[in-house]
């Protein structure tokens, strides 16, 4: 996924700023694709530039209003629906649980207890999140719904996960995978 396309999916709604933007990708996309003020006021930029944005409307202090155009309704269509969506994204915390061996068992199992802590908060973070929204029938709230359920699903679950890793490593006689060095 790229920002190019989160941004027009947004639109897709209605016209925004880049104020409102980053006020949506905070309260809802952030858990799923962060994003930082300055990459959402480039990336506009970009669009306007490319055609795939308008700007409809120009208030105090250079804000600008942007909306959705027919070729980037096109765009957002042609990715949705015809670009192969990359199921297998990369994790920086899977590789450091692939690659624990390389340290102590008391540090695999502080690195794995950490990521239940982190999955804690996550959870604890989107049930707020959830608790604070007005759920209405407008497609960003269904569809944002779904995704906000999958993510506290998924750090439920990293959470247990974290749990079963830690007692997978304490029942083994060394941190799984950790060679003993020979002495030559």
């Amino acid at each position: 996924m790229s920002l190019r396309h989160a941004l027009l999916g947004l639109l897709h709604e209605q016209p925004a700023s880049g104020y409102d933007l980053m006020q949506v990708f905070n309260a809802s996309l952030h858990n799923i694709w962060p994003a930082t003020q300055s990459q959402v006021y480039s990336e506009l930029t970009k669009l306007a530039a490319s055609g795939l944005l308008s700007v409809s409307a120009q208030g105090p202090r250079g804000r600008k209003e942007y909306t959705l155009t027919d070729a980037g309704r096109a765009e957002l269509q042609h990715w949705l629906v015809e670009v192969e969506t990359d199921v297998h994204p990369r994790s920086e915390g899977l590789l450091k649980v692939f690659l624990l061996g390389a340290v102590s068992r008391d540090q695999a199992t502080g690195f794995l207890a950490w990521l239940g802590k982190m999955a804690d908060k996550d959870v604890a973070a989107m049930e707020a999140l959830d608790a604070s929204i007005e759920w209405e029938d407008e497609d960003l709230h269904v569809y944002g719904r779904l995704v906000l359920e999958f993510a506290k699903r998924l750090a439920a679950m990293s959470r247990e996960w974290s749990d079963w890793a830690v007692e997978q490593i304490n029942a083994s006689g060394g941190a799984p995978g950790q060679r003993q060095q020979s002495a030559d």
